[in-house]
């Protein structure tokens, strides 16, 4: 987390009022904040520094966080936050996707919405999460691993993902639609020696 940018106190808590505010607000997202942390990381134990940090991080900066509001976003906002600052620097991930280029090609919110595309949500690849579907989104650039987690994963709204990314939605739009198309690629030969047909609508999104 940026400090300079997230010191923004909205309220001040006692420190009996921060701890029920950390126990109800933020802690039943643990799970989940792991799980987003070991599929950015693949390592189980930067995993659990990267969750603990930003439990840290999120007590440090508690007076930040309105109590009721949006209390998972908040926190995968510092969880992304503290990867890119701390984690990333050093990770053997590849350089950072030219987006200028994804945007070029994928620039229309339209062909988004339209092309079909994986979507890890529909009844059709359900049965497809295991092992080959988490090799398969563990290959992508992190990027584009993230918008998947993010959003057919977790189930954020394109507008919280804009918020937790720091990114406008048109680019949230089109790098899941980007994304989604990787990962389709990558899927397709297993998906195919399952019986489905990758190029069904019931694919698309």
């Amino acid at each position: 987390m940026d400090e300079q940018e997230e010191i923004k106190i909205t309220q001040t808590y006692t420190e009996v009022e921060k701890h029920r505010v950390f126990e109800k607000e933020f802690m039943p997202y643990i799970d989940s904040m792991y799980n987003f942390a070991f599929r950015l990381t693949n390592d189980e134990d930067d995993a659990n520094d990267l969750v603990q940090d930003t439990y840290l991080k999120a007590f440090r900066f508690i007076n930040s966080f309105a109590e009721g509001t949006n209390a998972k976003a908040w926190l995968f906002r510092i969880l992304k936050n503290s990867f890119i600052n701390d984690f990333r620097k050093k990770s053997k991930e590849p350089s950072k996707v030219d987006y200028q280029d994804v945007e070029t090609t994928y620039n229309s919110e339209e062909d988004a919405e339209t092309t079909q595309t994986v979507d890890l949500r529909a009844d059709t690849v359900q049965d497809l999460i295991g092992d080959e579907i988490a090799n398969a989104l563990n290959a992508l650039p992190v990027d584009f691993r993230t918008v998947i987690i993010l959003c057919d994963v977790e189930g954020f709204t394109y507008e919280e993902m804009a918020k937790i990314l720091d990114i406008p939605i048109g680019t949230v739009r089109s790098r899941l639609h980007r994304a989604r198309m990787l990962l389709k690629e990558k899927l397709k030969s297993y998906a195919k020696s399952l019986g489905y047909d990758v190029n069904a609508d019931s694919m698309a999104e």
